[in-house]
């Protein structure tokens, strides 16, 4: 199935995806910011995107963490409306570009401990990471993996264990946070579907906001707007939305009735 997929937020029509019609604000928009060229790489990405996808991606990137004022040490989640959204392929690939953008350092975090994914996306083994971390009261460094570029590294989810949809609302999870905060200057998390409890939300709380990854023909507009008034209620921000697995170009006449 094609991985293409369509940042909503660039397109200044996210909020359509999730408000009612009689909501929708009819104030005159700003002009969409022009994006820059990508800079010329030092050394190429690893991970495979075709053209259109790297351009979404570089947009996508560029809107999250270097619009005027985003700052540094920023925390991200990334998270699914549903399983099988491509939720890991996004969050992967989000992280590769930001790492190739920046001189800082970016840690890209597999929370999603019923279904990790991430390490598959870097072809990096999963055998001590962040369940790993959270059992024991040691340096978060001693459980990343460096990846090929040097600034990028991975916390993958670790080794399975009981009772693993208790560890991300954990004591040791809150404290873990601020330290990867201190040691990375920007922290991606992929998390868990929105629709397999409330870790997304915790995460939410504690990072900058989140990013929601629906599918074409799959998620539901009801249901995103459900997903984004649940999230705002918990004190959770939107930073936006993706639209992936879109396998032909969609008007944006039409995305009010996905």
């Amino acid at each position: 199935m094609s991985r293409n997929f369509e940042l909503l937020q660039n397109l200044g029509r996210e909020r359509e995806m999730f408000e009612a019609p009689a909501q929708i604000d009819t104030a005159v928009e700003e002009p969409v910011m022009k994006i820059a060229p990508p800079p010329v790489e030092l050394q190429p990405l690893q991970l495979k995107m075709e053209e259109a996808q790297r351009d979404e991606m570089f947009k996508l990137v560029q809107r999250v963490f270097m619009t005027p004022g985003s700052g540094r040490g920023r925390m991200v989640v990334v998270s699914a409306m549903e399983a099988g959204n491509g939720c890991s392929w996004i969050c992967a690939r989000m992280a590769e570009v930001l790492a190739s953008q920046v001189s800082g350092s970016v840690c890209v975090v597999d929370a999603n401990l019923r279904s990790p994914g991430l390490h598959r996306e870097f072809n990096v083994p999963n055998h001590y990471g962040l369940t790993d971390a959270l059992q024991v009261a040691e340096p978060i460094r001693r459980f990343v993996t460096s990846l090929t570029r040097p600034n990028l590294s991975l916390l993958s989810c670790g080794a399975q264990v009981e009772r693993m949809e208790n560890m991300l609302s954990s004591d040791r999870m809150r404290a873990l946070l601020p330290e990867l905060q201190r040691e990375f200057d920007y922290v991606l998390i992929d998390a868990p579907p929105i629709e397999s409890g409330d870790e997304s939300v915790v995460l939410g709380r504690s990072s900058e906001g989140i990013i929601l990854v629906l599918r074409a023909n799959a998620s539901r507009r009801e249901s995103a707007r459900k997903a984004v008034r649940d999230l705002e209620s918990a004190n959770v921000r939107v930073l936006g939305a993706v639209l992936n697995q879109r396998t032909f170009p969609v008007p944006e006449s039409i995305y009010r009735k996905l």
